[in-house]
């Protein structure tokens, strides 16, 4: 009998090490893992236009999240457009150590939210404060925190200008697909036209729920009047009077839904202007 008790000991002493990772076994066996949403299928063949109707819903009592894309990802790939003027044209930056993009993504959010909250909608704007984070996961970036507060039931997106011809399309919503689509980008395709959801196989931050808007290519008459110190202002304000306009038309829209989620079938025309004024004007 002392044998067992001795021989029962000495294995209770052996299994002490493992005893953690044992009870996170049992306990994973106890509590099934919460599931992801899943990701819509990619299509047969890459989308040209649109392809998808927004209908999901964002919580009314959270503020929409206004973002600055490339805010987390200069000096790296992935940094945003220079410009024309500074790509092709020799023209100095906006401000040394960043795109141009982002100058002008920074200052169009912040112009969103503050003509948004002038409006009397809820918005805020997220800025990392750090230009360079290699880990697309931490906490810190625009992706990680839109995603936070999508997965909340809150509405994110993502400021961005196009890259020049030939390179880049033009304007219009990228939409968040983690979540389904949402009536505020329909909304936004209303007012900027719309990409396909599966453009370039579907984008890292519409694949974290966080939407993207390209307000239209960084070249021509946009960018020469937000180059100049005299239209700057002004270009900026019918900017964001546009996005403005179209996050409360898509308030509209969530007080009547379509229900379900429909991907549309066949080629639509690729992302065009949207009907309302130019906004280099």
């Amino acid at each position: 009998m002392g044998r067992i008790a001795l021989l029962l000991g000495g294995f209770l002493l052996l299994a002490t090490p493992a005893q953690a990772g044992l009870m996170d076994l049992l306990d994973s066996i106890e509590s099934p893992l919460q599931e992801s949403p899943e990701l819509p299928p990619l299509p047969d063949e890459p989308g040209k236009g649109k392809n998808w109707i927004g209908t999901e819903i964002p919580k009314p009592d959270l503020p929409i999240l206004v973002l600055a894309g490339h805010a987390d990802s200069q000096r790296m790939a992935g940094s945003g457009t220079p410009g024309r003027a500074v790509g092709m044209r020799g023209a100095r930056p906006m401000q040394p150590g960043i795109t141009d993009e982002l100058f002008w993504n920074l200052l169009t959010a912040k112009a969103v939210v503050a003509e948004g909250q002038r409006q009397g909608l809820k918005m805020r704007f997220y800025d990392p404060g750090v230009r360079t984070i290699r880990d697309s996961d931490d906490p810190r970036t625009n992706w990680s925190v839109g995603r936070e507060h999508v997965s909340n039931g809150g509405y994110a997106v993502e400021i961005h200008y196009d890259a020049y011809s030939p390179h880049g399309i033009g304007p219009g919503i990228i939409p968040a697909v983690l979540y389904g689509f949402s009536v505020m980008d329909e909304a936004l395709a209303e007012e900027f036209g719309a990409y396909p959801y599966d453009y370039r196989g579907m984008l890292g931050g519409p694949r974290r729920g966080v939407s993207m808007l390209e307000i239209g290519q960084l070249e021509g008459a946009l960018e020469a009047r937000l180059r100049n110190p005299s239209t700057r202002q002004q270009s900026l304000q019918t900017i964001a009077r546009r996005v403005v306009r179209a996050l409360r038309q898509g308030m509209v829209l969530a007080n009547s839904p379509v229900e379900g989620t429909t991907l549309l079938k066949g080629s639509i025309t690729e992302p065009v202007l949207g009907p309302r004024e130019d906004v280099s004007e």
